[in-house]
């Protein structure tokens, strides 16, 4: 490995005083999980690394009890958010994707945002986020600005991020009455792999409990960055969420799915997946959304 400099800055400027004082030469680290296996593939050859890990900030996601609003700080570990009680009993999808990124060790050590940052179309984190409506702070030499995370993804590994500009925090807003996600990440193996597929849903069901109001599908690997499933979306708006809707929602987020041929999978069989587990996540966001708050169940 190619021997660099390890830089420990206490505050976001300066991070990236650092970096510019290192143009060309320098990139951040967090968990290091991504950063470093690119070091040691010479994908990247900085001669200084500028952690992020000595930043303070929220070590736990926090609600904000006016907005309801879920405030993520982007340095947050996985294992973190897994173990959160929040998580688990208030957003069971992004805790579905969370638990089974890596190893307990990765977990321990990888970031939420060092996910989102390194911008790849399986990222496990970005596609319940994606669905949650979530939006990301980003701060940079300008200030602080906002975008929303659908709009973050340009491509496989690249982002919106402009040169020195950091990840802060992910933004969750408020929660409808009555809804209820799930992610699944399919693979060939209960093992350490990138999915073959990522389906992330949320449902938001009228007083009924079976007219949807609100649907959200996020999918990764299904395109080169991760996407949501519009035209699904906005068929299940208004209908009864049933087997056959379900089926006719996922045979669209099907027909919307770039998906193409690779090394751990054909496009044929990826495209038949989605129309299957969106489906499969559709029952489940209906199981959850019936639930009363702080309830728990086994899926």
């Amino acid at each position: 490995m190619k021997p660099f400099t390890y830089l420990i800055p206490k505050t976001l400027d300066e991070a990236i005083s650092l970096f510019e004082s290192h143009e060309g030469r320098s990139a951040y680290i967090a968990g290091g999980t991504d950063v470093l296996i690119k070091i040691k593939e010479r994908k990247l050859l900085p001669d200084y690394l500028i952690s992020l890990k000595h930043i303070l900030g929220p070590d736990r996601p926090l609600l904000n009890a006016d907005t309801k609003e879920l405030y993520i700080s982007a340095f947050i570990t996985h294992r973190t958010l897994e173990r959160s009680t929040l998580i688990q009993r208030t957003y069971p999808i992004l805790h579905d994707a969370v638990k089974n990124i890596g190893s307990v060790q990765i977990r321990n050590t990888a970031t939420i945002g060092g996910n989102l940052v390194n911008a790849v179309p399986s990222a496990d984190g970005a596609i319940p986020l994606i669905a949650l409506d979530a939006s990301v702070n980003i701060y940079g030499t300008k200030g602080m600005r906002s975008i929303d995370l659908i709009h973050f993804f340009l491509g496989p590994g690249q982002s919106v991020l402009e040169k020195g500009e950091i990840l802060t925090e992910i933004v969750v807003p408020p929660l409808l009455p009555r809804t209820g996600g799930a992610y699944i990440k399919f693979g060939r193996r209960k093992a350490m792999e990138l999915p073959l597929l990522g389906v992330g849903m949320l449902l938001s069901l009228d007083e009924d409990l079976a007219t949807c109001v609100k649907a959200r599908i996020g999918l990764g690997v299904a395109a080169p960055t991760p996407i949501r499933a519009f035209s699904a979306e906005r068929f299940l708006k208004g209908r009864e969420v049933n087997e056959q809707t379900l089926t006719e929602a996922g045979q669209i987020a099907a027909d919307e799915a770039r998906v193409r041929d690779s090394i751990r999978g054909v496009a044929w069989y990826r495209r038949e997946l989605v129309g299957v587990l969106v489906k499969r996540m559709g029952f489940t966001c209906l199981q959850r959304a019936g639930l009363k708050h702080g309830d728990s169940e086994d899926v």
